[in-house]
Order: C-alpha cells, then sequence, then structure tokens
C-alpha cells in the first residue's frame, strides 16, 4: 500500500510517496517464473483499521470476492469483520478460517436453492434478493431468515458504474417487501451499489438521496426497516488522488445520517478498499515493438493480460500503476496488451501509458496496487498460459 501524505485527519486528498513498501521490496528481491500477486496482509489490516475508525458502528462485510486469500480472510476474522459471501464456497472459507455464521451475509442475488439451503443449515441468518422468485426459493430452503432487497440506482459518478444485473427499479422495491412478508421471512431493510471506485465520498450524494426516497416510501407503506447495506464503492489509489480511507468512510456515514437518521444497522462491503492496495504483481515484458515505422506509439506485451488477472482493465476503467528497473530513463507513450492469442487482450489503447523508452524484453514490470480483483479474475489456463499465482508475506 502506498503511504499517506497526511494522517487521519489531515488533508482530504491523499497520494503515494516515493519510499518502497514491503511487498515491492520483495518483489524486487525474488524471482518469479510466472505473474504473481503479493500480499501482505499487514497492511489488509491497517486499511481495516482506517475504514473501522471512519465507519464507526457501521459493521465492514469484506467482499470476499475482491480476494479470497485464506490468510486475508483469517486476518479479517481476528480484526472482527463481518462478510459479505457471494457463492457456497466464499461461505466455506469464512466458517473454516473461524468466521461466526451469524457475520456471514449470503450477498448475491442470484443464488442455487441448493446453496441457500447449505447456508441456512450452516446457521446463516441474512440473505439478499430481488425478485419475487429469489424470495420464494429462500422462503422454501430458508424459512423465516431475514432478507434485504437490492436496488437498482443510476446516478453514479462511479469510475465503474454497476448497474442493471443487480437489483430492483423503485417501482417494485416495496411490493417485493410485501411478497417476503407474505411467505413468513423477515424483510429488514435495502442494499445498493455505488458504483466501483467511488473516488470521492461527495459522489455518494445523489445515490443515497434515491434510495432514501425509497426507504421513505417503505416506512410510510408500513415496513419498520432497520438494515441500510450501503455496499462498496470505496477506492484504492490508481493514480488519482483519493480521500484518506478514515476521512472518506467517515464523510460517507455523515450523508447517510443525514437522510437516513439513526437506522438501527448499518452495512458496508468493501473489496477492492479494503484489499486493492495491499498487494502488487510481479510481470515480466515478452515483446516491445511497433507496428509500422511510422507510429507513434510501441507495443509492450506482459506475461499478464486480461484473461489473467487482468480484467478490470475492460474499457480501460481500473487504470493499474507501474514499476520497472528503468524509471530513471526517459518516458514514453506505450500501448499495453497481454500475451493470449485473441486480440481483445488489449489493457490500454485509448489512453496510452507511460513507460521507459529503453524497456526491452526480459524486463521485470510491477504492477501497484492489484490486490483486488485480479487473482479472483484469473482464468485457468486460458492459451495455456499459467493461472496468476499468489503469495502472501
Amino acid at each position: 500500500m502506498n503511504a499517506y501524505v497526511t494522517d487521519i485527519v489531515g488533508s482530504a486528498a491523499v497520494a503515494p510517496v516515493s519510499p518502497v513498501s514491503r511487498v515491492e521490496a520483495f518483489i524486487r528481491s525474488s524471482q518469479f517464473d510466472r505473474p504473481t500477486l503479493v500480499i501482505d496482509t499487514d497492511l489488509v489490516a491497517r486499511q481495516y483499521r482506517a475504514l473501522r475508525a471512519g465507519l464507526g458502528r457501521a459493521d465492514i462485510h469484506f467482499a470476499v470476492k475482491a480476494n479470497p486469500a485464506r490468510e486475508i480472510i483469517e486476518t479479517l476474522v481476528g480484526l472482527g469483520s463481518h462478510f459479505d459471501a457471494a457463492s457456497r464456497g466464499e461461505i466455506e472459507l469464512c466458517l473454516s478460517q473461524g468466521a461466526a455464521p451469524e457475520t456471514i451475509s449470503f450477498g448475491n442475488t442470484i443464488k442455487r436453492a441448493s446453496d441457500i439451503a447449505f447456508a441456512y443449515n450452516a446457521g446463516i441468518e441474512l440473505f439478499v434478493a430481488d425478485a419475487e422468485e429469489e424470495l420464494e426459493k429462500i422462503a422454501t430452503h430458508a424459512p423465516g431468515v431475514q432478507v434485504y432487497i437490492r436496488l437498482i440506482v443510476d446516478a453514479s459518478e462511479a469510475d465503474w458504474p454497476l448497474s442493471r444485473k443487480f437489483g430492483c427499479a423503485r417501482d417494485k422495491a416495496l411490493d417485493l417487501l410485501d411478497h417476503a412478508r407474505k411467505l413468513g421471512l423477515r424483510p429488514v431493510g435495502f442494499s445498493f451499489h455505488v458504483g466501483s471506485q467511488t473516488r470521492r465520498a461527495e459522489m455518494w450524494t445523489a445515490t443515497l438521496d434515491q434510495v432514501a426516497a425509497i426507504w421513505a416510501e417503505a416506512q410510510a407503506a408500513g415496513h419498520d426497516l432497520d438494515l441500510l447495506n450501503i455496499g462498496g464503492g470505496f477506492p484504492a489509489f490508481y493514480g488519482e488522488e483519493i480521500d484518506h480511507p478514515t476521512r472518506y468512510a467517515a464523510r460517507v456515514m455523515e450523508l447517510v445520517a443525514e437522510r437516513f437518521g439513526d437506522v438501527p444497522r448499518v452495512m458496508a462491503e468493501p473489496g477492492r478498499g479494503l484489499v486493492a492496495e495491499a498487494g502488487m504483481i510481479a510481470a515480466e515484458v515478452l515483446l516491445v515493438s511497433k507496428k509500422s515505422e511510422n507510429d507513434l506509439h510501441r507495443w509492450v506485451y506482459l506475461d499478464i493480460g486480461r484473461f489473467s488477472g487482468l480484467a478490470e482493465t475492460e474499457g480501460e476503467a481500473i487504470r493499474y500503476q507501474f514499476a520497472t528497473d528503468r524509471d530513471h530513463e526517459s518516458f514514453g507513450p506505450c500501448i499495453l496488451a497481454g500475451p493470449s492469442c485473441d486480440s481483445a487482450d488489449v489493457m490500454y489503447e485509448k489512453r496510452p501509458v507511460q513507460l521507459p523508452l529503453g524497456l526491452r524484453a526480459g524486463d521485470r514490470i510491477i504492477l501497484r496496487n492489484c490486490g483486488a480483483y485480479t487473482s479472483t479474475y484469473s482464468s485457468v489456463g486460458f492459451n495455456g498460459f499459467p493461472p496468476l499465482d499468489v503469495v502472501v508475506i
């Protein structure tokens, strides 16, 4: 993780400072025969404490899908974290590392009936839904449990808005609460996702306004709601300044309080914001070339690409930062691509990245702040390339 320029109550903006982190030092002193993600659980713990200080009474439910390394789950269990699980496998992982069932929510709106039954028998008490049929599955296989309804929000200012696939529209939300109650379930509240990499807390405002309006309608209709799940969206540093995590989280909670008052239970589901800056990827340059002598940009091909861990470069939404052993040289723009025989395996072309002009095949390249959504997105053997290796220090 990049050290912060200011302390917890300092300036709103932070930027990385120069000292080499323990992760980067480890990479520079090691040899790897394949792309490798290196994670420092001490940095995960530091980020958890920083978010905890800002979120106050809100329960942190780590989004396990961001990075399911057992060492991360074990660390967070020890710190008192709760968990947002998307599957039976993630529930089993959390339980195996000592998480109590009551600290786990089954947060995927699309669940297999047998997995609902497994979760219920394991003691999971909190489920999400966004459709009648999902509520009916839950009622059949997990009778009487608490459910919250996922809402669609459409005013995201996030770098990567998340909409359409999950959630229900405003005109359906109250009907689902009613349906849940008729099925014998306990409808307790709403959830939403403001969008991944929401860089400033103020960007939550319009989304919270939307949800607050639906919340008020539900209360007026007689629903005694007590749970607001504000989801993820907590950012990591990818080159643009962001708030310190404590300051960011505290401001989000202020915005929540202004609109919802003293909600008995608030959940937050940071994934990226907890683990991204705790990891770096050690990779290698495979080829540097030009398609024509008249080209203004080089093509730089790495041994890792969109199908081996860097799926979040889709649409160039997430802008990873790079370090090489040639960073003392002059820089120039390049198009960055992966190693596979798929023409879609290009990470950055619309906005070329700046890399040293002397970069050559065989050079090491470090991708910073890659602890989130890299190991989990890594495919198993596409084109015969190995999946992303993971080392925890």
